[in-house]
């Protein structure tokens, strides 16, 4: 018993005792096992090895939570470089332009539009988007139907003068309102009216004009007592004077655009040219023709290259 007293407390000569000893030295002799030491000393390493987080506050052994950090910490600064620009530029143009309101807030302008859009209700112009044909229709043409009046009705709100919009022939249970619903965020809270009786029936006839591009008539204005009518029909198979045919069994006077009076055919390698417009490009040329009272500006809104038009202007 004495000699094992004896011996714990003198230095031992024995190699094998002398690297258990300089072990203990070196962990700070804190009595763990050798494997244990082993894993301290590889996980001190390999935090020595990545670099300290920009805060300072905790070093993470993690290289992968220490690459997100740099990566969010990169995110947040550019956003605020961003916010900072943007905030002189606006500072720069009040400047520059001191009889220029300041900008709005959202909701200012929110409040501004409901405004403009429920007075149009009462005294603007009135279009009617005819949705009874769509039982024809395909899902994919449904998709693009419900994407072009999601357009239209986005295009209204940035007018000046907006046009009050009817989406009649339309039932809650159809398809089409369900992609409407499913494509186009709010929808329910569109501010326009939606009618399950066809167009023919809400308005006097004689005060209805079907625009169609099979119609003889040039569209020559915009009459704020008319009511215009926009078939809402995307038919990939092309079926020729649907629209046209539907207005002349009720005897409602037709119209087209003035395409054919203010342009002209285009050359091109498809050889292709069409009349044929979406109905928020229909819609485009309306409302820039009831601002500026100019065709060729309107058309030039809305008819793309891609129907093979151009003004003639641009010819001569």
């Amino acid at each position: 018993m004495d000699w094992r007293l004896e011996g714990s407390t003198q230095k031992v000569e024995s190699p094998v005792l002398q690297g258990e000893e300089g072990i203990l030295e070196e962990t700070g002799e804190d009595g763990l096992p050798e494997g244990f030491q082993l894993l301290q000393i590889d996980a001190e390493g390999e935090c020595q090895e990545g670099e300290t987080l920009a805060t300072g506050s905790t070093a993470w052994c993690s290289k992968n939570v220490q690459r997100k950090q740099r990566h969010w910490e990169k995110i947040v600064a550019a956003k605020k470089s961003k916010r900072k620009q943007e905030k002189e530029r606006r500072k720069a143009n009040r400047a520059e332009n001191p009889g220029i309101c300041p900008q709005h807030s959202k909701r200012f302008l929110r409040a501004l539009t409901k405004e403009k859009l429920l007075e149009a209700k009462h005294s603007g112009p009135r279009l009617c988007i005819d949705l009874s044909m769509t039982h024809h229709m395909s899902k994919k043409e449904l998709s693009r139907l419900a994407g072009q009046i999601r357009r239209l009705y986005g295009s209204n709100k940035k007018a000046d003068r907006p046009f009050w919009i009817c989406l009649t022939g339309f039932t809650i249970d159809s398809p089409l309102y369900e992609e409407c619903v499913r494509m186009n965020d709010g929808f329910s809270s569109y501010l326009l009216d939606i009618k399950e009786e066809d167009c023919f029936r809400l308005f006097p006839l004689e005060t209805l004009v079907y625009l169609t591009p099979d119609s003889e008539h040039a569209l020559e204005d915009v009459d704020l007592n008319k009511v215009y009518i926009l078939g809402g029909l995307v038919d990939e198979s092309i079926q020729k004077k649907v629209t046209f045919q539907k207005a002349w069994e009720y005897s409602v006077k037709t119209a087209r655009l003035p395409i054919q009076e203010y342009m002209v055919r285009n050359q091109n390698g498809k050889n292709y040219h069409s009349e044929i417009l979406a109905i928020n490009q229909v819609f485009d040329i309306l409302s820039t023709y009831l601002e500026t009272r100019n065709w060729p500006e309107a058309l030039k809104k809305g008819v793309t290259s891609g129907k093979g038009y151009i003004l003639r202007n641009s010819v001569e």
